[in-house]
């Protein structure tokens, strides 16, 4: 028996990022379950899962459902107390659930004018009062906790705090809001870690139209994510495996990254690893070993 987790469309969906981002960064196992946002079955989903309207949820190996993600943090982290989800210093563990609570419940003005979107940056946004207010509330946040810890993140090492701060962090790059230089440090730290890195690019391998509801009336630039190796999907040429790196499973799909041929055994597989070629360990050691060989 392991955790279950519906969520929607990762390009978007911040509040599922929140829901994940504790099973993948902190190694609990988690079965995870799309749905669309928006879509015509994106209510009878949620339902059939046990949900009350909204994503993410999650199941409990037991069966008990967690239809927040403040829920499924606070349940984690009383579930795997020795993974490091909440700092283990009792100060700096209370300092930790204030942050983490205050960012579920606030800061209004900057996700309304903001939202979520990993597939785009945009040009010439000009932020509010409130939105000015919002990330002076946040860089303020921010500021203390990385003078007392010494960074990188909130509290020195990765925690539940930097879960939740991690979807604001994305919207403060991809509409080039102002900050301060430790804010923009800790962005770039957010956009370079490993499981923000696969989040984004399994919403690239999704596919489909962009959702209009999250269209803004302003110039589309390339969202800033850390480089990565050339890649692009291909129709023809001779792999350098046999085998997809992810499955096992016989190459179907191709792509070609950093000038070689590689297979992946479907499109999911071979678009998230286009998305960002580096972000993958498995096809690192593949593509590594393959060239050593050559």
């Amino acid at each position: 028996m392991t955790y279950r987790l519906l969520i929607g469309q990762r390009s978007y969906s911040s509040w599922s990022l929140r829901g994940w981002l504790p099973f993948a960064a902190f190694g609990i196992p988690v079965e995870v379950v799309t749905t669309r946002l928006y879509s015509d079955a994106f209510a009878s989903d949620v339902a059939a899962f046990g949900g009350k309207g909204t994503v993410p949820v999650a199941r409990t190996p037991e069966g008990g459902i967690l239809d927040d993600s403040l829920a499924i943090a606070w349940h984690l982290a009383e579930a795997f107390p020795d993974h490091g989800l909440l700092p283990a210093d009792g100060r700096a563990r209370a300092e930790a659930q204030s942050i983490v609570a205050e960012m579920h419940s606030g800061f209004t003005a900057l996700r309304r004018a903001c939202p979520m979107n990993l597939r785009t940056g945009w040009a010439g946004f000009a932020p509010s009062q409130d939105v000015l207010a919002d990330l002076g509330r946040i860089a303020d946040l921010w500021g203390r906790a990385l003078d007392r810890s010494g960074g990188p993140w909130l509290f020195g090492g990765f925690t539940l705090a930097d879960v939740f701060h991690g979807p604001v962090a994305t919207r403060i790059a991809t509409y080039g809001l102002p900050g301060p230089d430790h804010a923009r440090r800790y962005v770039d730290a957010m956009l370079a870690h490993p499981d923000i890195r696969r989040w984004r690019a399994m919403g690239a391998a999704e596919g489909g139209a962009d959702l209009s509801q999250y269209r803004m009336p302003l110039e589309r630039v390339p969202f800033p994510a850390p480089p990565t190796i050339a890649a692009r999907a291909v129709d023809d040429g001779t792999p350098l495996n046999d085998a997809c790196p992810y499955s096992g499973e016989p190459v179907t799909h191709l792509a070609e990254i950093g000038g070689d041929v590689f297979g992946f055994c479907n499109r999911f597989c071979r678009d998230k690893t286009v998305a960002d070629p580096e972000a993958w360990p498995r096809f690192t050691a593949l593509r590594e070993g393959r060239l050593n060989r050559s």
